[in-house]
């Protein structure tokens, strides 16, 4: 099969699909890697190394979009990517579809197979999702840092603290990769952090790791209202896998909010679980609504591309080999864990929550 790696387009990302390494992989097993020219250098990796590896550059995307059956990126498609779908080529990306209709309109039109990380589904698990969760939560603390300071619009509070002076509040809202990640770089740092979740087993193991230096919260209405307000910086981690995530925190909830608090979103590509969260880019990654500041950065590992690259690879290399090999139905087969990985196929959504989203027929594949 021809895979192919087109430079990723969204704004400020610098993630690629595939590392040399990977590259190697499929070549060694007789497939052919098309790579657009400098599609790695955001992350650090010269042309150089693909060509080493046996990889073939190409100086567009239309060239790889056009040849390649399979395409191997980071993020959706957007706009301009459209036209250049084809029917029955196979995208293995991360979709995030629940929220966004253009690109399921783009996707179902294009008679695709579209294949996305975020739903791969593996006891329970989200093996391709859970590194850029890792990746995502341990940054919404380092950007919640910065965004508290005075000059970025923030409290001016350093989450840590010193002696003498208490440390920053931290409301984590989700104990799940994203909250789990979060909390630990929050505790690292000194702050005062508070977890919320719905399941009590995640709670009875955040308390037992932590003993006691997170204090945690059953959610419920009231208290994400008290603990959203006594907070300096909430972040959001709630996932509802391939759904649109729900809107737990209400604007009413801002004006309750200590002024220059900040709220880091982490579910914005699922639409946010903010009333008041949009999506926003690197280059401007914040803005202000009734006195909070909200940062909603749609790709946030995007900031920190070469540790977000290798760490994606290690997940989606074996998926990613089985589709090159055997072909996406025959990959689905081999490995069932990939049947709701696929959101649309032959103009169809076959992905539950995507179709709920949209008010879609469904389309099982199994």
């Amino acid at each position: 099969m021809i895979v192919g790696v087109p430079k990723e387009i969204k704004p400020q990302e610098n993630r690629v699909g595939l590392v040399p390494a990977g590259a190697r992989a499929l070549v060694g097993r007789g497939h052919r890697v098309l790579v657009e020219k400098g599609a790695g250098l955001g992350s650090g990796i010269p042309d150089a190394e693909y060509i080493a590896a046996g990889a073939t550059m190409v100086d567009s995307a239309d060239e790889v979009w056009g040849d390649a059956g399979l395409i191997w990126k980071v993020k959706e498609p957007i706009a301009p990517e459209y036209g250049k779908i084809r029917a029955d080529q196979i995208l293995y990306t991360y979709l995030h579809l629940a929220p966004d209709r253009p690109q399921t309109d783009a996707l179902l039109a294009s008679n695709c197979v579209a294949i996305a990380y975020e739903t791969i589904e593996v006891d329970g698990k989200l093996p391709l999702l859970t590194p850029m969760s890792e990746v995502a939560g341990r940054l919404s603390i380092q950007a919640g840092a910065r965004s508290l300071e005075k000059h970025a619009g923030g409290r001016g509070v350093l989450l840590g603290g010193v002696p003498g002076v208490a440390p920053g509040k931290v409301t984590v809202i989700g104990g799940g990769i994203v909250g789990q990640n979060a909390m630990a770089m929050a505790v690292g740092l000194g702050a005062d952090v508070t977890v919320l979740d719905i399941n009590l087993d995640v709670l009875r193991d955040i308390d037992g790791r932590y003993r006691g230096s997170v204090k945690t919260v059953f959610s419920n209405a009231g208290n994400l209202a008290a603990s959203i307000a006594e907070a300096d910086l909430v972040i959001g981690a709630v996932l509802i896998p391939g759904a649109k995530a729900p809107h737990l925190i209400k604007r009413a909830h801002l004006s309750d909010m200590k002024p220059g608090a900040v709220l880091v979103d982490v579910a914005v590509d699922q639409g946010g679980c903010a009333e008041t969260t949009r999506p926003t880019t690197h280059a401007e990654p914040t803005y202000l609504v009734d006195g909070v500041v909200h940062y909603c950065v749609a790709n946030m590992p995007g900031a920190v591309a070469r540790t977000s690259t290798f760490a994606l690879n290690n997940a989606t290399l074996r998926y990613g080999m089985m589709l090159a090999d055997l072909g996406w139905e025959r990959a689905l087969d081999a490995a069932p864990e990939l049947v709701p990985g696929v959101n649309v196929a032959h103009g169809a959504v076959t992905y539950g929550a995507v179709a709920e989203a949209h008010g879609l027929p469904l389309q099982n594949l199994r």
